[in-house]
């Protein structure tokens, strides 16, 4: 077996803040122009002008109105103002089109995000090094000592990172926020989470989720030998033994 030279955790570290502020800088300026495109602004403001119409010019409601300190009456004026609104159509196809438009506007904008900087820059560099691993000097190579290829590195970034690391959660959460989860959105953040930190802390190489499914494993660049192919491995392996079995000659 060839030895394992895994990268030290703060180079780990290191590189994934600097990957993940790159990701995020990218992820939003994708979200600006998704938004625009998508003329999101107009669905909110839609929202907003029928609001206004129920409460304000309807029913005498403003902005300052604090329900607790509302007479009974008012209260059920209040009460009738949020029933025409919920009930109109046009508020309700706004607020379909927004929720839609929101999980449009994170799934997208971060998986180009994530092709670009998390798998096309790789397959650039090669041993699977983003941009913070480059400067780190350290690199992904398969379990067995083997480079990296496109597959590989989609299931990786794809599959494991974007998919069940970043979206997953992010679609837990904001249908929880919008309440068609409720506790289930919960419990499947909290249940990925705690698996990622129990694959970091007690696997042998320290290896997350995307790491697991992918059969790779971040290593120290200037001290690993990684081989172009299984081939490659393999000669490399017999070399090794036919010297061996040399010495044990002697």
């Amino acid at each position: 077996m060839l030895d394992l030279q895994k990268a030290n955790m703060f180079k780990r570290i290191s590189a994934a803040i600097f990957d993940f502020i790159l990701l995020i800088t990218l992820t939003v300026g994708f979200m600006w122009g998704t938004s625009a495109l998508l003329n999101y602004n107009s669905y909110s403001e839609k929202i907003d002008d029928r609001h206004d119409y129920y409460f304000h010019e309807k029913h005498g409601f403003d902005e300052s109105t604090q329900y607790d300190k509302l007479t009974d009456e008012e209260k059920e004026r209040y009460k009738t103002a949020e029933t025409e609104f919920y009930d109109d159509k046009e508020v309700n196809y706004a607020l379909q089109m927004m929720f839609n438009l929101s999980l449009i506007i994170v799934t997208f904008p971060t998986l180009f995000a994530f092709l670009i900087l998390e798998f096309i820059v790789p397959l650039l560099f090669k041993n699977g090094q983003t941009l913070g691993k480059k400067i780190f000097g350290i690199a992904v190579m398969r379990v067995d000592g083997v480079r990296v290829n496109g597959v590989l590195m989609f299931a990786r970034s794809i599959l494991g990172k974007f998919t069940v690391g970043t979206m997953l959660p992010i679609l837990a959460f904001m249908l929880t926020i919008f309440g068609v989860l409720g506790m289930v959105g919960i419990i499947i953040v909290g249940g990925i989470l705690f698996t990622q930190i129990v694959l970091i802390l007690f696997t042998k190489a320290r290896t997350p989720i995307h790491d697991k499914l992918a059969q790779t494993v971040t290593v120290d660049m200037a001290s690993q030998m990684i081989f172009d192919t299984p081939e490659e491995l393999m000669a490399y392996k017999n070399k090794l033994q036919a010297e061996n079995a040399d010495k044990a000659a002697y």
